[in-house]
């Protein structure tokens, strides 16, 4: 059972502010690894204003999960409502990761910031430009198994928002009431034998979130909307499908 949605107004934003300015980010070196930056991208919705989402996975797919999947079938429904965030499902036809979850983002150029990163991502990716007043702070960096230190970068787009994705890497945009993070049953973690660390899974419509999407998530959960200042995900871990 999800709790009551969240109201997005000026008393959560000062909250997020206030909770971002005590956390004592973790920010780790790049050596040799790629930077890339994501926004957590702060929007309202309205319960009940889900599109269709047609873009589920047969079992076969969902079977590459490293737990119990049973009723879930991938798609991404019944989860708007609220103060939410953006969650992009990639397209198809890109090279890496096709079709699995993730936040606007992407490579950081050179001579940009991380937040100058997000920003620019967020609009090339899903159609919202938003000037540099919109980042309210920044969490932990997270070290991927392909090769990238990512800095997760969050971000207050305000409550009348118009997505125009771009299909050549977005394949559909979903606004997910926060309160979806604040489940009793998310997050939860198993183990696999590939690795000493737990792999950590948020429970989101008929699908699990995973790292780095998941351990982002969860790491805005704790610091920003429960105010558990200095919780640490970087040891959560991925699962191997999610490796390459």
């Amino acid at each position: 059972m999800s709790p009551e949605p969240l109201v997005y107004g000026e008393e959560l934003r000062s909250s997020i502010v206030d909770n971002l300015s005590r956390h004592r980010r973790r920010a780790l070196p790049l050596e040799g690894h790629r930077h890339a930056a994501v926004a957590i991208l702060l929007v309202d919705s309205d319960i009940g204003s889900d599109h269709d989402d047609v873009f589920g996975f047969t079992a076969e797919q969902m079977s590459v999960i490293p737990s119990d999947v049973t009723g879930l079938d991938g798609r991404m429904a019944g989860v708007a409502g609220g103060a939410s965030f953006v969650l992009c499902r990639r397209s198809a036809g890109l090279n890496s990761h096709a079709s699995q979850w993730a936040l606007p983002g992407g490579r950081i150029d050179q001579g940009e910031t991380a937040a100058e990163a997000a920003l620019r991502e967020t609009d090339e990716e899903v159609g919202v430009r938003l000037p540099s007043s919109a980042v309210l702070g920044e969490l932990d960096d997270y070290q991927t198994r392909s090769g990238y230190i990512i800095t997760p970068v969050v971000v207050w787009a305000g409550p009348a928002v118009e997505f125009r994705p771009n299909p050549d890497e977005v394949l559909a945009v979903y606004r997910v009431g926060l309160h979806e993070l604040q489940r009793d049953d998310s997050p939860r973690f198993i183990t696999i034998p590939e690795s000493d660390r737990p792999v950590v899974q948020v429970p989101l419509g008929g699908d699990l979130i995973h790292a780095p999407t998941g351990a982002l998530l969860v790491q805005f959960r704790w610091v920003c909307l429960d105010g558990r200042i200095d919780e640490r995900v970087g040891d959560f871990e991925q699962p191997v499908f999610a490796w390459g």
